[in-house]
């Protein structure tokens, strides 16, 4: 007897024969159920446990004393730091400036990164002359370029949004690139017949094949643009950010603040890719 792997099973029960008796389409939607709450489990109960195991191996190996709370402090220690943050409202007014530059600097990118990966991807002269800059731009890190644009802008949040722009321009170029170069020709090819060209093509033929590929192009950059906000923040130096956070913690050897001012930076890095994923979702209904 074959047996249905969890993950996949969904997907083939989805296809049922048609002139099914209620009962075998009863079986049949219960088998579907069945495959729904697996696929849940498989994907939840794992990385919860894995979670608990190393909160446990946490807890333990620092309130016995064998780990240094220099290097790595206790939980229960954390976590109030984390809620005096919160409570004082340092970590809103913090998270704020924080949101604001990697938003910002991303919305910029976006601005710039679909029009320029569809430029890329239609013209050979165009790709000629830009792919080597791009590549050039994406090998130099951000902490070098950033000390630039302070030069340049002076201090604030406005070279900060500049450094997340360029952080995560160029994924994003590459997969709108990638979107459309893997448009195949012959849907092309049909829709020209149709008479579709220029905005019109793009709008109802390109885009929508292309979207899976600029979502994910999404997905990376707008979860990246917290590290171009951060990487700004650090080389400022100033007082405004949770990259500052981190350097305040650093220099006062605080590390139950830093690990608290960390885990704020999970949750906003989670948040940010929890947007995009709904994103991909509204842009399957759309399109």
């Amino acid at each position: 007897m074959s047996v249905i792997s969890p993950i996949k099973d969904e997907a083939l029960l989805e296809q049922q024969p048609h002139g099914m008796t209620s009962a075998a389409r009863m079986r049949h939607q219960r088998a579907r159920q069945h495959a729904r709450t697996a696929n849940i489990l498989l994907s939840v109960v794992p990385p919860l446990v894995l979670a608990l195991l190393l909160f446990l191996g946490w807890y333990l190996g620092t309130n016995q004393g064998q780990i240094n709370a220099l290097f790595l402090p206790a939980p229960q220690d954390v976590f109030t730091a984390l809620n005096d943050g919160i409570a004082s409202g340092l970590y809103l007014n913090n998270v704020l400036v924080t949101v604001k530059e990697s938003l910002l600097g991303f919305v910029l990118a976006l601005v710039i990164a679909i029009p320029l990966g569809y430029g890329l991807a239609k013209s050979r002269l165009l790709a000629a002359a830009i792919h080597p800059y791009l590549a050039a731009g994406q090998a130099i890190p951000a902490i070098v370029i950033a000390p630039l644009l302070v030069l340049w802008l002076g201090y604030g949040w406005i070279p900060n949004m500049y450094v997340c722009a360029l952080t995560v321009l160029f994924p994003m170029v590459v997969n709108t690139v990638l979107g459309i170069q893997t448009i195949e020709k012959p849907l092309i090819d049909a829709a020209r017949v149709e008479g579709a060209s220029g905005w019109t093509m793009f709008a109802h033929i390109e885009f929508p094949l292309a979207l899976p590929s600029i979502v994910a192009g999404i997905r990376t950059g707008l979860t990246l643009s917290v590290v171009g906000a951060l990487v700004g923040e650090f080389v400022q130096g100033g007082d405004q950010g949770l990259g500052s956070l981190l350097l305040v913690a650093k220099n006062q050897y605080n590390t139950a603040f830093m690990f608290a001012t960390l885990l704020v930076l999970v949750v906003l890095a989670v948040a940010y890719y929890g947007s995009t994923w709904l994103l991909g979702k509204l842009a399957k209904i759309i399109y």
